[in-house]
């Protein structure tokens, strides 16, 4: 009762009622920016995951150096190995697309749309055009959104495609030119993709290289993308005498996500600190207190208070305190992180400024993934810390002495 009197009482030094009060705002502005952060970081990381394995696979099998020449038995063996949700052959050509002066790097896919369609999300992030127009013998090219614009060309535009692979001719070597009409454009949300990346039907892949019957590997997408590490081990040593590669997307990928982890617990020690110093507050925000309460202190150990029960009464205060922060902080901290969505555009708009520029970033809007064991550990973590802020301040008052401190009154 008296710890919960002196948190609402107004003291006679309004110094301690500021400090405290700054105490209240940072630890709440700390934990709101930490859950806002955590949850930012959580969308990232879905976000990145989504995206990286809507365009490439959870699990790719792969040539030691070699096209593989039955990959249709290798289909069928993986099939009853992994029983994967779907499963598609490709091949990866490096080359040049040129319309008009513009040449541009890329590199281009040779996939079957029909089977495409369940390994990848391409095939519904097609924005012009269709996937299905890619048909062997047609010579369509399917682009994406960026590399696109940079050609400038749209649908029936004609684009020329120049490979390394050169052909020996009476003036000597050079690289295969083929022209192909732009039939689709695709747009996967990801610049590396939409600037790099372009489909071909597998059938004129294949006459382009002059490898007809053979692919560079099949793509596998399973039922749960976790999974992939186990399951890849077992194709590997099922497969291990064909002399093929297995790979996932742990592996492939990995360090796009360990950065996103790494730096999601960085930035949870640095924003933490900032909860820390605010929690800290409330040490200077008691000991002025027990200064203020010395009288009133001396007066309850004569009636009978126990140095016990004094530091209760400031332990009490001083963790009011660091709740109440705490809370508000957690308040806060969840409707930013739920409405991330609309604050960011209303702060792009007003400032007439592009945070997430396509260009510079993989991913050009701010996700956020709001998880309740992240809210539950921030909220408790800072509520610890506001606890140990005030032992060393109740552990003075509770030595006070009633004559020393009623000495003078």
């Amino acid at each position: 009762m008296i710890g919960l009197r002196y948190t609402r009482s107004r003291s006679r030094n309004n110094f301690v009622s500021f400090i405290s009060a700054i105490s209240m705002i940072g630890i709440a502005l700390g934990v709101a920016s930490l859950i806002v952060v955590l949850s930012v970081m959580n969308g990232f990381q879905i976000e990145l995951r989504e995206r990286i394995l809507g365009v490439v696979s959870h699990v790719q099998i792969r040539g030691y150096g070699e096209p593989i020449a039955n990959w249709a038995d290798v289909a069928r063996r993986v099939e009853s190995i992994a029983s994967p949700v779907g499963m598609a052959p490709f091949t990866n050509i490096q080359g040049l697309l040129s319309k008009s002066d513009v040449v541009k790097g890329v590199m281009v896919r040779g996939i079957d749309p029909t089977l495409e369609t369940k390994v990848s999300i391409l095939g519904h992030k097609i924005i012009d055009g269709s996937l299905d127009s890619l048909q062997s013998g047609k010579f369509n090219i399917v682009l994406g959104v960026e590399l696109a614009q940079r050609l400038q060309v749209g649908i029936g535009d004609k684009v020329l495609l120049m490979i390394p692979k050169g052909q020996t001719t009476p003036a000597g070597i050079i690289p295969r030119l083929k022209r192909f009409e732009v039939s689709g454009v695709f747009e996967a949300g990801m610049y590396d993709y939409d600037s790099g990346l372009a489909l071909i039907a597998l059938g004129d892949s294949q006459t382009l290289t002059r490898s007809l019957g053979l692919v560079d590997g099949l793509r596998l997408k399973l039922e749960d993308l976790f999974l992939a590490p186990n399951k890849s081990r077992l194709i590997a040593e099922s497969l291990q005498v064909d002399n093929l590669l297995v790979t996932d997307w742990t592996q492939s990928h990995a360090n796009f996500f360990r950065a996103v982890q790494i730096e999601k617990k960085v930035m949870f020690v640095i924003l933490m600190l900032v909860v820390a110093v605010a929690a800290f507050n409330i040490v200077s925000t008691l000991v002025m207190a027990v200064a203020d309460k010395r009288s009133d202190i001396a007066i309850l150990r004569t009636l009978g208070a126990s140095p016990k029960g004094i530091m209760v009464i400031f332990v009490l205060q001083g963790a009011l305190i660091g709740f109440i922060g705490a809370s508000v902080g957690v308040i806060l901290g969840v409707l930013v992180a739920v409405n991330i969505d609309v604050i960011v555009p209303f702060m792009e708009a007003f400032l007439g400024v592009d945070l997430l520029s396509k260009d510079v970033y993989y991913i050009s809007e701010l996700p956020s993934e709001l998880k309740l064991k992240d809210v539950v550990f921030t909220a408790f973590v800072s509520f610890v810390l506001s606890i140990l802020a005030t032992i060393y301040p109740s552990w003075r008052a509770s030595k006070t002495r009633p004559a020393e401190a009623l000495r003078y009154e």
